[in-house]
């Protein structure tokens, strides 16, 4: 059940043993291609190659990107065997790297890439052995809901040539789909698969595009796509034809087979919900907090720092009761958030409106904490209806380099009682600016760096930035009613909260309904979002804590820098110092903000 891969000590031990890697079929292609050269003089050089075999690799990539080459048209290989031959790009590479440079001769800035390219590696090598362990289709990730958002979200539409390769990137659906179908199959039959209760949300978002006929998201996109075109109605229709035609005679059918994989593997699903039940469950657990909190700290430790946490903010909360002179315990201040009509709008078109007037203000305040400023357009969007029944609440998409694409926060609007006014202007600043938008924002316009720091990322970094954000926005002066921080702090306590439960369901063998009851008890939290949050940090296990580990480490250095450096400390200088380098792991980003601090005391 778990890889192995002891192919891939082989092709990383000789010059020899490269080329014959080269030669087989699961490796062929220009990325192998480099690499019995010799390593390029310049290491930036050295990382464009790289970035170019990547590439070569994952024409989605690409597209997500701006890219719109002779690959626009194709999917990204999801084969087994392109897998081990983008493990064994990344193995050799690194090896290459560690050959081929001196360390100590390197630049500072050199240094800092090469220290990065060598823990991106290291992280991601983590989870190589349990790469089987995974599941292809759930209901935050899987090509049911991934295909339709591609197109849609991804693929431009800016002349007809990028539409007859959206028409064949829908041919390709049927290819894609039997590959992961049959993988998926496959480790059902093993015993991997996600907790029954998964299934529904994936048979669901299946059969909203069967369902809907022609009338499907992607054909209405595409259609749209077309009619903005300068094109002769003639061609227009055609295309638009054309389309319908492989949609119907390739997608149509792939689909379809999907679902009746779907629900054969529900019929034989398990009730366990956590990854302790898989036979080295633990070991897959522990690597998963190292890779996304880049810390060793253990499943234990975590889940105590989590108790501490909502501990403080259910302290800081019971000052928001006594500020706006509420009587009563927490739980029933709980209840009342949860349940009284004021807290919630009745309208999309109002919660939007009130998103772009929070956003506006905000924009315009950050040049007072903030030396740079991201370059990329923001939009707001709604999550599409054929997934908003299964996608979270609020996520965050980065722009395209070329600016083709805006930086986008999706906000779920599929229930509007879910959504609640106290929560919207924290939810705007994490995902929008100061937070995601604002970081992803500029780590993309960092010309200068090597494309795998302008495009990669740390989990802990990023999230713990937005969750960072949240907090930042009060020091700026935003959450005047005192119901929107109260937002804030149920926001921060919903990120504490995340280190107990996930935690208790992965290692502590909690059930999806202890976990829920959990929340219930300690969150303001509506039941459908408790649900909903549950059944996320079981099918994506250890990821939810990286927030508030992120967050913590940003704000510990923070603090530390504001006491050694007195009235000189400039948090403008600081916000600089931890985007201007682009996401990297916690224990360099204490290494840089102490460096600063000692510049800034000299």
């Amino acid at each position: 059940m778990i890889r192995t891969p002891f192919r891939l000590a082989l092709c990383a031990s000789s010059a020899l043993a490269l080329a014959a890697c080269a030669s087989t079929p699961a490796a062929q292609g220009p990325d192998f291609a480099l690499l019995e050269e010799p390593v390029p003089a310049d290491i930036n050089t050295f990382f464009e190659d790289y970035n170019q075999a990547q590439l070569a690799l994952s024409p989605q990539t690409k597209a997500y990107r701006g890219i719109r080459d002779e690959d626009y048209s194709l999917w990204t290989d999801q084969s087994d065997a392109a897998r081990d031959a983008r493990d064994e790009l990344r193995i050799v590479w690194l090896e290459r790297m560690r050959e081929g440079y001196d360390y100590d001769s390197l630049s500072p800035e050199d240094q800092l890439s090469y220290r990065l390219f060598e823990a991106t590696a290291q992280r991601a090598a983590l989870l190589d052995p349990f790469e089987d362990y995974g599941w292809d289709f759930d209901q935050m990730n899987g090509e049911q809901s991934g295909i339709p958002a591609f197109l849609i979200n991804t693929h431009a539409v800016l002349n007809a040539d990028h539409a007859r390769a959206y028409i064949q990137r829908i041919e390709g659906i049927e290819g894609l789909l039997d590959t992961l179908i049959a993988r998926s199959a496959e480790r059902a039959d093993n015993g991997v698969m996600p907790p029954d209760w998964v299934y529904p949300y994936v048979i669901s978002d299946i059969r909203n595009l069967l369902d809907a006929g022609v009338n499907n998201a992607v054909l209405e996109d595409f259609r749209s796509e077309v009619d903005a075109l300068d094109l002769p109605e003639g061609e227009r229709a055609m295309l638009i034809a054309e389309a319908a035609v492989a949609w119907q005679g390739k997608a149509v059918p792939a689909f379809t087979r999907l679902l009746a994989e779907m629900e054969r593997q529900q019929a034989m699903a398990p009730t366990d919900d956590g990854i302790w039940r898989f036979p080295q469950g633990a070991q897959y657990y522990d690597a998963l907090l190292e890779y996304y909190t880049t810390t060793d700290l253990t499943a234990e430790q975590i889940h105590q720092i989590g108790l501490d946490q909502v501990e403080r903010i259910h302290g800081e909360m019971r000052q928001i009761m006594q500020q706006v002179g509420f009587e009563g315990t927490l739980r029933e201040f709980f209840e009342f958030t949860r349940n009284d009509p004021q807290f919630y709008h009745t309208s999309r078109e109002d919660y939007l409106a009130e998103v772009d007037s929070v956003i506006r203000a905000m924009e315009a305040r950050l040049p007072d904490y903030f030396i740079t400023l991201p370059q990329y357009d923001l939009q707001v969007k709604p999550v599409e209806a054929f997934r908003e029944q299964s996608a979270g609440k609020a996520f965050y998409q980065s722009p395209a380099t070329d600016g083709s694409r805006p930086g986008t926060y999706y906000v779920n609007l599929y229930d509007l009682n879910a959504m609640s006014r106290n929560e919207l202007e924290a939810l705007a600043y994490h995902e929008a600016v100061p937070g995601h938008h604002m970081q992803r924002g500029i780590q993309t316009g960092l010309g200068d760096l090597p494309p795998f720091r302008r495009y990669g990322g740390f989990t802990a970094y990023t999230e713990g930035w937005g969750l960072y954000s949240e907090e930042l926005a009060r020091d700026m002066g935003f959450y005047t009613d005192p119901y929107s921080d109260f937002g804030r702090l149920q926001m921060e306590l919903w990120r504490a909260a995340r280190l107990v439960v996930d935690t208790g369901i992965h290692h502590k063998r909690w059930s999806r309904e202890e976990a829920i009851a959990y929340l219930q008890a300690n969150t303001p939290n509506p039941e459908p979002d408790i649900r909903k949050a549950i059944e996320r940090y079981i099918v994506y296990p250890g990821q939810a804590t990286a927030y508030m580990i992120g967050k913590l480490k940003i704000m510990e250095l923070r603090q530390r820098a504001q006491q050694a450096l007195g009235d000189d400390f400039d948090i403008r200088q600081f916000h600089e110092v931890v985007l201007a380098n682009g996401p990297v792991p916690l224990s360099i980003l204490e290494e840089q903000v102490d460096a600063w601090i000692a510049t800034q005391q000299s």
